[in-house]
């Protein structure tokens, strides 16, 4: 790779153009003017997740009310929004404000090396060059802002089947979803039975002949109309940004309810999100193998189903649930360990992510390479002993770009607050023998157990402890003690 000599210097470099780097942008621009930043995108588009999935059916598990970004307001009918809306939505928000004129696009990002004696990061990335091949190009700046994601992009997970050879139809994983693919009169299994999986299956069996859901364990399902009656009343006799402030903090207050109630009353709980699956499913079907997990209520995402679409497609049999192991793949299906065989045309692997801390990001600190599992998270958002580095990471129990969104703000009053002192370096730094470590997630999924061990972690106290707790967030990004003690200012 031949490398460019040129190194562009910045106030603020943003890795990644998805939903938060975007976010990151307006509130750099609002909060900390005269600041120069760039964004660094590795695609060649804004959006992220919401340009990357482009399988059938694709949509948010979270409304709109409060995955929308504080400063602007959702207009569209349905909360519960797909992938195109949101898509235009974060384009839209880049447009308005001329942060897409700020985007370098098909830029990899693939090394940070932090200087205490220059006090500032220096940028490594992989820049598409037409035929030549990548070329690699360097930047420097004050302050690095990760808005890069949780996933590894390149590919989903895919565990090893055994006979995957021996079948003669197409499998697929939703994260590299074909344009070429056609299912309509074919018999379709979708393995999984996360997120993607209970959008994949209603979506896919409007035409297809028949989509069975294969499943090793059951997943909590809940049904929640996808357009909020109430919302679009107040739209109608209120401001937009009434209206949505409004409907905004009705969501986050019920959703911090019922995460609660699922922690402190499970049994109660799952009586609630199970009786909402009878009466969608009637007294007859098996909701004891098919829909009641072995864990209790929010130790793993909740699966949401708007209009109860998922439920509908088995009332109509257009789809159905197998709960099973496989055994291998068949050349005309899959073979299950109770000897039965699932017929297929297409198999569909929505079997997750890989996780990946820093979208993959090799970094260190004055020759120091940093191992991010032996790092303690900051406020949900910095690593100790890491300098002047952030990043947006969203909540695991309720929308994502509600902690972005305090996660941007604290960092535009970091930035602030050292321009204030004449500070070049801030780094948390723990100095209190008495905080243990612990899992930054707190959750028994199978993609952050596959990933748990490489992931930073949290500690015991604060400003170490990830709360998960928005209101709780807001008294302390917003409003708390910058200087509080534990961030090293030089």
């Amino acid at each position: 790779m031949e490398r460019t000599p040129l190194t562009e210097h910045f106030d603020v470099l943003i890795v990644g153009a998805g939903l938060s780097g975007i976010g990151a942008g307006f509130h750099l621009q609002q909060k900390c003017p005269g600041k120069s930043y760039a964004i660094l995108e590795g695609r060649d588009c804004i959006g992220g997740t919401w340009d990357l999935f482009r399988y059938p059916g694709v949509r948010s598990d979270s409304d709109m009310f409060t995955l929308g970004y504080s400063f602007k307001p959702w207009t569209e009918p349905k909360a519960i929004a797909d992938g195109p809306n949101i898509l235009n939505y974060v384009r839209q928000t880049a447009l308005e404000n001329g942060i897409d004129k700020m985007i370098r696009f098909n830029h990899r990002v693939k090394r940070a090396s932090w200087s205490s004696q220059d006090a500032r990061w220096t940028v490594e990335a992989e820049r598409k060059a037409g035929e030549g091949g990548p070329e690699t190009v360097r930047f420097t700046c004050n302050f690095l802002f990760m808005c890069s994601g949780y996933y590894k992009y390149e590919e989903g997970y895919t565990p090893e089947f055994a006979g995957t050879a021996d079948f003669v139809g197409r499998i697929v994983h939703p994260q590299k979803w074909p344009e070429d693919i056609d299912y309509a009169g074919k018999r379709v299994v979708v393995i999984g039975s996360g997120a993607t999986a209970v959008t994949l299956v209603p979506e896919m069996a409007k035409t297809a002949s028949h989509v069975t859901m294969l499943q090793r364990s059951p997943t909590y399902v809940v049904a929640r109309p996808a357009e909020d009656a109430l919302a679009n009343k107040l739209r109608r006799n209120l401001s937009a940004k009434l209206a949505y402030h409004m409907i905004r903090w009705r969501n986050v207050l019920f959703g911090m309810y019922f995460f609660q109630l699922c922690r402190r009353k499970p049994d109660r709980a799952k009586a609630l999100i199970l009786g909402g699956v009878k009466m969608a499913l009637g007294p007859d079907y098996d909701i004891g193998t098919h829909f009641t997990p072995r864990y209790n209520p929010w130790e793993q995402r909740l699966c949401l189903v708007p209009d109860g679409d998922l439920f509908r497609a088995i009332r109509d049999k257009r789809a159905s649930v197998v709960t099973n192991h496989i055994d291998t793949f068949t050349k005309s299906g899959i073979k299950l360990k109770d000897g039965s065989e699932l017929e297929a045309d297409i198999i569909v692997t929505a079997t997750g992510l890989n996780l990946q801390v820093l979208g993959g990001l090799d970094v260190s600190v004055d020759g120091r390479k940093v191992d991010f599992a032996r790092t303690l998270n900051y406020k949900g958002m910095m690593y100790s002993d890491v300098p002047n580095m952030a990043s947006a990471f969203g909540y695991t129990n309720a929308s994502w770009t509600l902690k972005c969104d305090l996660t941007c703000e604290y960092v535009c009053r970091l930035i602030n607050y050292m321009d204030r002192h004449g500070y070049k370096q801030c780094v948390p730094h723990n100095l209190d023998p008495s905080v243990s470590e612990l899992p930054s997630l707190d959750f028994s999924s199978g993609y952050v157990q596959r990933a748990i061990a490489q992931m930073p972690k949290q500690g015991s106290k604060r400003p170490w402890r990830l709360y998960q707790n928005y209101a709780l967030d807001i008294v302390t990004l917003r409003y708390g003690k910058i200087d509080d003690g534990v961030m090293q200012y030089s």
